[in-house]
């Protein structure tokens, strides 16, 4: 075997501290040796160039590389190799420059260094085999689950690039929460107005026609692996035909079923066939399995159909539908809920009247909310005086340790709001601390802070805070100190800002894909600063509120960085390639015990019971290596990294 070794002097950077001539006569006595090529700077055009003629002229069977990081150039040596001819893969990097000439300042050490590393690598590559890259077909579709904002701005820009979607939201309409908001931090948009441009080019745009809607749906299967999923998603029955209802109403005010509305948390009623509020898009109505009369079995009612004025349009028969779509990538836009206040006994929420979490008192403050936009307490008289609670179920580790970031700027558009619709109120906001980010954050707390009827008091411990309700005079906010005392600040309403917390969605989808979720709940990112759109499994993607708290508009530029990390894996035309560098499985050798499974973070490893073996998907190992070292049997290779070649390597710096 001839081993060709390439040392790059790479300008001082290793010159100056590594004596090469003495590294090329220690190397020249190792077994294997071939040739030994010195090079000024073996990266550059120049370098690469005499590398490849060199390589295409010596045939060696093996080649080292001295040089730098494997991060910045192994790439490019390998593609000097193809280039001259030669599997890329029978190569071996050694890192000279950040490993040895950088950080060892004795010229005689660093050169004994070098030498020890050279041999090293020398018999480790003697042990390299000849991998190959494979590529397979990809489908370049893409399955988008919730249509909040993030989801509806990811589907438009995959449509608008020429790529088909499916976009899956559990409700009957498009926009997520913000659609229940009368206005929105900072600069007090409505919310449906804000969400009418995107929602106008989704369902009617030049580029609709790519888009498929399901709405009432949820993903029910998933299986495959990046470039090639097969989705299984379950329509629940809307009960009204999308094709002949022409949205006239006339159906609602003869059904006689009444039942809380989801939309406004309860506050008010809904019809059993309706719509889920005004305005939201798809504008058509749909039946409430729950509370109609005939699909709960209470009597054979027909008076939606009779009041119809088209023929076939409420369908009674109707079961949903169960589809089938094949994708290249999933983005999961699930959204986020709202941390159980009930879990604080203390604030009453749930027990006392007139105590609102932020989401429902957005609906009171709505326009097309169950007061019409007219703040009012439970008797239906106005509040002289409102408490906002601040870091409900925040920065506390007994429920949750995380700020949500948004919380403090809800509460500070509560106060121009109030003191828009009900001049004279007082409001007092109780905080542990403030969180106003961005250029224009500061606007409205400093708005809130100039108005003479609002005031501010700090407390420190959430079990400090006691809601005492005062029957008709409304309630007391009991703040306790540290020191025994007290202060009771007299409401008629309050408001509780609690944490955002992963929706149910979130973690029914993460358990459905096997990504994993992070201590919180929330969908766990590849990398928190550098890929924070990735799952750790490879064709899984999120964005918005799923991942973590956020405001609409960092969910929305998630939404436009996982497109785009999309969009640029999956191109028409190009073959996805797939690396050789992974794990595999000797199947007469597995005892299937399955320990692999558990333990791979990428959720690569299957079981094949026609095998009774284990079986690694190449799409989605990474050649992490974890399985290998888990494996009782010993029946998991992993290719480039054998057994084989890490112990000739050590063998090699310690000989």
């Amino acid at each position: 075997m001839r081993i060709g070794v390439y040392f790059c002097l790479c300008g001082p950077n290793i010159a100056e501290k590594i004596d090469s001539e003495a590294v090329r006569q220690a190397v020249e006595r190792l077994p294997g040796f071939g040739y030994y090529r010195t090079v000024e700077f073996l990266c550059s055009a120049v370098g690469t160039s005499a590398m490849e003629k060199d390589v295409r002229e010596n045939r060696p069977d093996r080649v080292v590389v001295a040089a730098c990081s494997v991060r910045d150039h192994e790439e490019t040596f390998r593609g000097v190799l193809a280039r001259a001819g030669m599997n890329p893969f029978l190569m071996q990097m050694v890192n000279v420059r950040e490993h040895i000439a950088w950080v060892t300042a004795d010229r005689e050490k660093a050169t004994e260094k070098a030498i020890r590393h050279l041999g090293a690598a020398m018999r480790r590559v003697a042990l390299h085999e000849p991998l190959e890259r494979r590529e397979i077909d990809v489908c370049t579709d893409v399955l988008v689950v919730g249509a909040g904002p993030a989801g509806l701005k990811a589907a438009l820009n995959f449509a608008e690039a020429g790529r088909k979607v499916c976009l899956v939201e559990k409700e009957p309409v498009l926009g997520g929460l913000p659609a229940r908001y009368e206005a929105m931090f900072p600069d007090m948009e409505c919310g449906p107005c804000v969400l009418e441009t995107v929602l106008g080019d989704v369902l009617h745009g030049p580029h609709a026609e790519r888009i498929e809607i399901l709405t009432l749906s949820s993903v029910a299967d998933v299986v495959g692996y990046y470039g090639n999923y097969t989705v299984t998603i379950r329509q629940s029955p809307r009960y009204i035909s999308p094709d002949l209802c022409i949205a006239c109403g006339e159906c609602i005010p003869v059904c006689p079923a009444v039942s809380g509305n989801p939309f406004n948390y309860g506050i008010n009623g809904r019809k059993a066939v309706d719509y889920a509020f005004q305005g939201g898009l798809p504008n058509l109505p749909f039946i409430d399995p729950e509370s109609c009369l005939r699909t709960t079995g209470n009597e054979d009612c027909r008076l939606c159909r009779e009041a119809c004025p088209v023929e076939g349009a409420v369908v009674y028969e109707d079961s949903g539908k169960q589809v089938t779509r094949q994708v290249g990538a999933i983005l999961v836009a699930t959204g986020a809920g709202l941390y159980d206040c009930s879990r604080l006994p203390n604030l009453g929420y749930g027990r006392l009247p007139d105590v609102f979490t932020s989401l429902e008192f957005e609906r009171i403050l709505a326009a097309n909310g169950p007061t019409g936009g007219a703040i009012r307490k439970t008797d239906g008289s106005p509040p002289k005086r409102i408490a906002i609670l601040h870091c409900v179920g925040s920065l506390d580790p007994r429920h949750k340790e995380y700020c949500s970031g948004v919380c403090c700027e809800t509460a500070f558009k509560f106060n121009r709001l109030v003191a828009h619709k009900l001049p004279g109120a007082e409001v007092t906001h109780f905080y542990k601390t403030f969180s106003v980010p961005g250029k224009r954050g500061y606007k409205l707390f400093g708005e809130a802070g100039a108005r003479a009827s609002t005031r501010f008091v700090r407390y420190d411990d959430i079990d400090r805070l006691e809601i005492r309700s005062d029957g008709s005079r409304g309630h007391h906010v009991v703040l306790t100190s540290p020191g025994g005392g007290s202060s009771v600040t007299e409401s008629d309403m309050v408001v509780l800002c609690p944490a955002l917390v992963p929706s149910e969605g979130t973690a029914r989808m993460a358990q459905m894909l096997e990504a994993a979720t992070d201590r919180f709940g929330f969908m766990e990112e590849l990398h928190g600063r550098m890929d924070s759109v990735r799952s750790k499994v490879r064709g899984i993607y999120m964005a918005g509120t799923c991942q973590a708290p956020m405001d609409t508009q960092k969910a929305v530029e998630q939404a436009l960085a996982a497109s785009g990390a999309i969009l640029a894996g999956l191109v028409p035309g190009r073959k996805l390639v797939i690396e050789p560098v992974t794990a595999l499985v000797d199947a007469e050798r597995c005892s299937a015990c399955r320990s692999c499974i558990p333990v791979c973070p990428y959720k690569a490893i299957s079981f094949d019971s026609e095998k009774d073996s284990a079986v690694v998907n190449s799409v989605l190992c990474v050649g992490c290596g974890t399985c290998v070292s888990t494996c009782p049997s010993g029946a998991i290779k992993g290719n480039h990294f054998t057994d084989e070649q890490v112990f000739a390597e050590i063998e090699g710096v310690l000989s």
